[in-house]
């Protein structure tokens, strides 16, 4: 499996927590048409993180949700402005995120394959390097692209 579903990549975007960060997720969930429901999504985003953080290392968060609101696997990806505070397992704030948007008929499936490819590519230095480094969407769909297609 490669990275061949939708997503949405944002660089420079500002948030003062993993709140808005959210709320952010569900708006451009909805406003790309990944999901039907932003309070559902922002619901299911909250309901997962309260199992435990989705906080990773150096600085890279992985939120994920499985619901009947969202229509089709998607990845919603921000490269923030500043660093936010998640109760991160290094207790380092966090600044790049990667959510997982999958719809709950898919949890036992496409939401376990992609979870480990993105929580795989983020033990690699290189690649979390240059995830920091890239100044675009595309630059980040590209390293995405080539670096889970692996």
């Amino acid at each position: 499996m490669g990275l061949d579903i939708q997503k949405s990549i944002l660089v420079d975007v500002s948030a003062n927590s993993q709140k808005d960060i959210f709320n952010l997720i569900s708006h451009e969930a909805v406003d790309r048409g990944y999901a039907e429901d932003s309070n559902l999504l922002l619901e299911a985003l909250n309901e997962r993180e309260n199992e435990g953080t989705t906080g990773m290392m150096d600085g890279f968060a992985i939120p994920h949700a499985k619901s009947n609101t969202v229509k089709a696997p998607a990845l919603v990806i921000f490269k923030l402005t500043e660093g936010v505070e998640w109760n991160s397992m290094d207790g380092k704030k966090i600044d790049f995120v990667i959510s997982l948007l999958i719809p709950e008929e898919e949890k036992g499936t496409t939401h376990l394959q992609l979870l480990s490819k993105v929580a795989r590519l983020l033990m690699k230095e290189e690649v979390k390097n240059l995830l920091k480094e890239a100044k675009s969407d595309s630059e980040i769909d590209s390293i995405l692209t080539k670096y889970i297609a692996k």
